[in-house]
């Protein structure tokens, strides 16, 4: 079992940064692939940014391409998503999630799929 908990969401001004944090119990063993996914009232589960542990491959929507950046620490089981230049449009709750069974970043962000979720963190871009 991967347990997820994500953290630095908030309220920023259009052209600002935020950086989002997820903490994954367990050892990075434990999954393939982990990514960030958001949410938007009234809009479906969007695939945003995944990282496999296996060759460290990225994939990026391509809303955000050029914009946000995922990384990991593997030492500390965390996963970081830098979002800078943020539009309105970037507003959702974020959720980070986990796939467990063999998947590609590919997958898991494009589906999107994921076999844990944590319990997700407000953006809201506004002036």
């Amino acid at each position: 079992q991967v347990q997820l908990v994500e953290s630095g969401g908030g309220l920023v001004q259009p052209g600002g940064s935020l950086r989002l944090s997820c903490a994954a119990s367990g050892s990075p063993s434990d999954y393939y692939a982990i990514g960030w996914f958001r949410q938007a009232p009234g809009k479906g589960r969007e695939g945003v940014s995944c990282i496999s542990r296996i060759d460290s491959s990225t994939y990026y929507a391509d809303s955000v391409k050029g914009r946000f950046t995922i990384s990991r620490d593997n030492a500390e089981n965390m996963v970081y998503l830098q979002m800078n230049s943020l539009k309105p449009e970037d507003s959702a709750v974020y959720y980070c999630g986990a796939g467990v069974t063999p998947t590609t970043v590919e997958f898991m962000c494009g589906m999107p799929s994921s076999d844990w979720w944590g319990q997700g963190t407000q953006v809201t871009v506004s002036s």
